[in-house]
């Protein structure tokens, strides 16, 4: 993006289908200043880009004359992606030695952050803005009932004027045409003044336009009663299609209804009730049992199962304590906590998640921008047919006039393409909507539609294989009874931030172990810390270290050895100058790596892990999951590898935390974020698995092909039901009536069965 580019985001309101946005894109780009326009119909929004010469005001005029209500987003309620950068630090792979300085400063590692703001949909946004045969509409907001809406009352209206039309033909026989005409132009007035703003706004094939001529033409021919019938059941389709696309926009939306609008907040010893959104980053909250959280934080004290399901559908509720992150939407379940607010109400995880579905929605699919551009010559093509059908039999062959103008107009009405042009973005938006209720964020219908054909996929162990952290897996009694054991090493660790003393304290905890006072605790450099405890000294360092206090026994270093061979740290305790056992720690693999994993190869995909761990680490952790790994990498060395895996002709995903993974995620066809919803995870990568499943890997791939087969049925009703109708009206077996059915019918049933994927991803086939 050029750097003097200004970037404008709007809410459109009263858009239902994609040749709403190419009506308003055809518009936009005829404003001076004006480099590109992205607008989505599924989000109703408008991005409007510019060299800052454009007049803004006249943007906005220009959409607001066509009927749409504009608004523009706060500073705070759009923020570019990839704006800032985010900085992260990662816990230590943990097959490393016990033995450094670890006592009460231990270093962090810190991996350095790069940007992953690639995109795989390319820059061709814009191909949608000469579709041409574009919907109008009573533009607004179908957000309470359908009878309470202006497109509503004005269906209403016309159909009333139509029965009308039919009784007073009946009663009085003479005056019927005369009915049927005022009853087609209570419909028809609308629509012709939104065809004539069409075609001032530089698209003079509107649907509206062709129903014009289609009605009118009708009229002279002596058919106004067919003509009053067809403008009804064109503003029923565009009821219809409203409601359809508002389920659709409604679906992701519905997250925001989530967070709570109030909150307890915490300030002088005191609690007051305030609204959520003026919670302000490191203020304190109170949320009560049965409570909605109402920010993203960290919990101060307090333990509860916090029921996730709304942010990362996981069904069953996690058990969260002190030092833990909650998500703002998520319900507490049996305990008060004090939570520590870390994002403002309009960056928390819904509504990032919101905004980046509504920001995915706007970059297109390949299939769609085809679509878009076949649409260009499509219109246009069926109005010269329309013209040929109606003009050549009379002139060639001798047919009537009036018999073949009314197979022609009939044609003009088959001749919208909105039921094709909405066939792959109405499959796509569902699919990310729904995707994102999982917790599965996908960056638009580009990388969606790759990750359908991907075959091969390249993990990164620590934090998307394994938990992260590590857990002590075993406690060697040499000694001391087990209970001891943890106890003497637990009383060292207190205070540590080290990720295996905290490993030590999570056991101790979890046992609930009563930890002593150490004094006089102090690193030992290379080697591990001691402390005096009870009166006794006490050691806790690698069994090198510890053998030069106590020798171990061919046993004993044999059971250690075993250990490490499974890809396990081992700290040998010693008190006074006895061996008192030994702790076994490793980083874990996920509770569903394993079933995950199985899901991908029976798919066919190849699975292989890159790590930077050392290989003892890593080929344990691979032999129990099952699947090829390269230790020991750098990270241009993973970016490498990916790179050898796409030359054998392979489209491979990387999967990684978005961090010290970067070159490898931007070299991969499709770059996965693993990560608990952190702005890392959710701006860098093309994809992001918020809650840290490695079965999700499996399931967004699923998605991807479920959503390609929605698309290939969508493009079939679309073209299947014009194609039928066109034949049809050529023979002179159906006429006006059933050509507008083929638009708005077949626009509906589009819909209808994008709208399938709305519903969980577990549910669908």
């Amino acid at each position: 993006m050029m750097s003097d580019r200004i970037e404008k985001r709007y809410r459109v309101e009263g858009m239902d289908c994609a040749s709403c946005a190419a009506k308003i894109d055809t518009a936009v780009r005829r404003v001076s200043g004006v480099e590109d326009v992205s607008v989505s119909v599924t989000s109703g929004t408008m991005t409007v880009r510019h060299d800052g010469s454009s007049d803004l005001a006249a943007i906005e005029k220009k959409v607001t004359g066509l009927g749409y209500g504009l608004r523009p987003f706060a500073t705070t309620e759009a923020p570019r992606p990839n704006s800032q950068s985010a900085e992260h630090v990662h816990g230590p792979d943990c097959g490393h030695d016990h033995g450094h300085s670890h006592a009460r400063d231990h270093a962090h590692h810190d991996h350095d952050h790069h940007d992953h703001a690639h995109d795989h949909a390319g820059d061709s946004q814009s191909a949608s803005a000469e579709i041409e045969g574009l919907h109008g509409h009573d533009h607004e907001s179908m957000s309470g009932p359908w009878w309470q809406s202006r497109k509503g009352r004005l269906t209403i209206l016309s159909g009333a004027a139509l029965v009308i039309a039919y009784i007073v033909g009946h009663l009085v026989p003479s005056i019927a045409p005369y009915a049927f005409i005022a009853a087609m132009l209570v419909g028809l007035i609308p629509i012709a003044r939104r065809a004539g703003m069409a075609a001032l706004s530089g698209t003079p094939f509107s649907i509206e336009m062709l129903m014009t001529i289609a009605a009118v033409g009708a009229v002279i021919i002596h058919a106004g009663e067919e003509a009053a019938t067809v403008v009804f059941l064109f503003l029923v389709g565009e009821l219809l299609e409203g409601v359809a696309s508002g389920k659709a926009r409604a679906s992701i939306q519905s997250l925001t209804t989530l967070v709570p609008k109030s909150a307890l907040l915490e300030e002088g010893g005191a609690t007051r009730e305030v609204p959520a959104e003026t919670l302000a980053v490191g203020s304190t909250i109170l949320v009560r049992p049965g409570d909605r959280i109402s920010a993203d934080g960290i919990i101060l004290s307090g333990e509860s199962a916090i029921d996730e399901a709304p942010v990362t559908g996981e069904s069953t509720p996690v058990r969260k304590g002190e030092g833990d992150v909650v998500f703002a939407g998520t319900v507490n379940g049996d305990a008060a906590l004090r939570v520590k607010v870390t994002a403002a109400a309009a960056d928390n995880t819904i509504a990032r998640v919101v905004r980046l579905v509504e920001e995915a929605q706007e970059k297109k699919a390949p299939t769609e921008r085809f679509i878009d551009r076949f649409s260009r010559y499509y219109t246009p093509g069926v109005v010269v047919v329309a013209a040929l059908v109606a003009i050549l039999p009379p002139l060639v062959i001798g047919g009537a006039w009036d018999e073949w103008i009314y197979k022609g107009l009939a044609i003009l009405l088959i001749g919208c393409p909105c039921a094709l042009v909405i066939s792959t973005p109405a499959a796509i938006a569902a699919s990310l909507s729904s995707g994102a209720r999982r917790g599965l964020l996908l960056k638009g219908g580009a990388v969606l539609e790759t990750l359908g054909k991907i075959n091969a996929v390249a993990l990164d162990k620590t934090g998307t294989l394994t938990e992260g952290k590590p857990v002590v897996t075993d406690i060697l009694s040499f000694g001391k009874p087990e209970a001891e054991v943890l106890t003497y090493a637990a009383a060292l660790e207190t205070g540590s931030s080290h990720p295996l003393a905290l490993a030590i304290l999570g056991r101790a905890a979890r046992d609930a172990i009563a930890i002593p006072q150490a004094t006089d605790a102090k690193a030992l450099g290379g080697k591990g810390v001691t402390a005096t405890v009870a009166g006794l000294q006490v050691f806790l360092g690698s069994p090198k270290a510890a053998a030069e206090i106590a020798a171990l026994s061919d046993e004993q270093q044999a059971r250690i050895t075993r250990l490490n061979d499974e890809g396990k740290t081992v700290s040998v305790l010693v008190v006074g100058d006895q061996l008192a056992g030994a702790i076994a720690m490793r980083d874990e693999p996920r509770d569903d790596a394993k079933s995950g994993l199985k899901t991908l190869t029976d798919a066919g995909v190849r699975i292989v892990m890159l790590t930077g761990d050392n290989a003892r680490t890593a080929n344990a952790i691979g032999k129990e999951l099952g699947i090829e790994v390269r230790a020991e990498l750098m990270p241009e060395d993973k970016q490498r590898i990916v790179g050898e895996l796409q030359k054998s002709g392979l489209k491979v995903a990387k999967v990684g935390d978005g961090i010290n993974d970067a070159p490898a995620l931007a070299a991969a066809d499709v770059g996965i974020a693993m990560g608990g919803g952190t702005d890392v995870a959710l701006e860098t990568a093309d994809a992001a698995i918020l809650h840290g499943r490695v079965s999700d890997v499996a399931a967004m791939i699923a998605l991807s092909k479920r959503t390609m087969r929605n698309i290939g049925e969508n493009i079939s009703i679309a073209l299947g039901l014009k194609a039928v109708f066109l034949v049809t009206t050529i023979a002179g077996i159906t006429g006006l009536w059933p050509a507008i059915l083929a638009d708005t019918g077949a626009t509906v049933l589009v819909t209808i069965n994008a709208l399938r994927l709305l519903r969980p991803v577990s549910s669908q086939a």
